[in-house]
């Protein structure tokens, strides 16, 4: 998890979101124009895969969509959308003939997306502004995700992101992600209701998140599937004392649990080395293992770092995205590894998307990887499904 999903405040949202998606810049423009003076925030995008990682984060409560995009389509965005459970509406635009148009609106409905009427470029303003006012009036003034009601009623899940190990090119474990699955709205991304830093909230947070996961671990456990697990916890929790206890009681008795991966961001180990270090010691006893997540943005710290007892570093995906053809990116990869050799601990790039990064990657002798050119976010039971094959090549993609 980024560190943007674990901080992010779950009631800034007093505008609607909507996804533009065109391969005209100008379109883009012009559309996400539109929305702004309509009460939405817009964000723009060219491609499917740009739409896919940009759901991880925040799910728009409105899709506006051209059929071509260059080097995908109308369908697979769809496609991706129905995958990920999507709540809100699309809108196609296109300037394709009618019978093209039907048909892609056709295969939107059987995969159960709300497809509103679509437009015909050129069209007028006012024409979208009448689907985009009928859509706002359909949106809660407030969409009540509050972590509390969560927590309340049952409504959290955690989902698995597999780690690939790069040696062998098989699944060795796992990133549990939190999810909200709201009985009105679907699945709800985390920027939508964790809270802010300090929050009390973040306490119950965590005892579900550490319960969860050391209960999944014993059903995958089941399945043959004995790796790490990792969570995303804030140091704010660690360092509480009701946090170790409550993971004791919790650990698994199985001679074959290989312990737990916390990760914690590099800002939180920079801020306050002393605390880090100390929370790392102590939860090395119960075989719990720290790793720096989001690494990169503090990369002039590097000296603060050497002492702290961590068991791994994950590089942050901007520099991953786009290694093979940056430099500057590769660089920074390049460097990450040569720290985690030197620390004789494990590298991890995450956000890895295309085969070229992936590449590169192997090259520069990176141990893990994770990303959605291995496979997504996905829930416990399709987990196990993966998992049983253990081959990388019968991962979704």
């Amino acid at each position: 998890m980024t560190k943007n999903n674990v901080y992010e405040r779950a009631f800034d949202y007093p505008d609607p979101s909507a996804f533009v998606v065109d391969d005209e810049p100008q379109v883009r423009a012009f559309v996400s124009n539109v929305l702004a003076t309509s009460g939405f925030k817009p964000s723009q995008f060219s491609s499917s895969s740009e739409v896919e990682a940009a759901l991880a984060d925040a799910m728009p409560q409105i899709v506006i969509l051209d059929l071509s995009l260059g080097d995908s389509d109308a369908v697979e965005v769809i496609r991706i959308l129905a995958m990920q459970r999507f709540q809100g509406d699309v809108l196609l635009i296109s300037g394709h003939d009618a019978t093209t148009m039907d048909a892609v609106h056709k295969i939107g409905e059987r995969r159960g997306i709300n497809m509103i009427e679509p437009l015909h470029k050129p069209f007028r303003i006012e024409q979208l502004r009448e689907r985009l006012d009928a859509v706002r009036r359909d949106v809660p003034a407030r969409f009540d995700a509050s972590l509390d009601a969560a927590l309340s009623n049952n409504w959290l899940e955690l989902w698995y992101q597999p780690k690939i190990d790069l040696k062998s090119m098989l699944v060795c474990g796992a990133e549990a992600l939190i999810r909200l699955r709201h009985p009105t709205h679907g699945i709800v991304p985390p920027s939508r209701f964790l809270p802010s830093p300090g929050d009390a909230l973040y306490r119950p947070l965590t005892n579900f998140i550490v319960e969860r996961s050391l209960l999944d671990w014993q059903i995958f456990a089941g399945h043959r599937m004995t790796d790490r697990l990792a969570i995303n916890v804030p140091a704010s929790v660690l360092q509480r004392p009701d946090f170790v206890s409550n993971l004791r009681r919790h650990l698994p008795g199985d001679p074959r649990f290989p312990g737990l991966i916390v990760e914690i961001t590099e800002d939180e180990a920079i801020s306050d080395p002393e605390l880090a270090r100390e929370i790392a010691v102590q939860l090395k006893l119960y075989n719990v293992h720290v790793s720096i997540d989001d690494f990169g943005s503090g990369y002039s710290s590097l000296a603060r770092l050497e002492e702290l007892p961590f068991a791994e570093i994950k590089l942050d995906r901007s520099f991953v995205t786009g290694c093979a053809h940056d430099a500057a990116k590769r660089a920074m990869c390049e460097a990450v590894v040569d720290l985690a050799r030197r620390f004789n601990i494990t590298s991890v790039a995450e956000g890895v998307e295309t085969t070229e990064d992936l590449q590169v990657l192997i090259e520069i002798g990176y141990d893990i990887a994770q990303g959605f050119l291995f496979a997504r976010p996905m829930m416990s039971d399709d987990f196990i499904d993966l998992v049983t094959s253990r081959a990388v090549n019968r991962l979704p993609q």
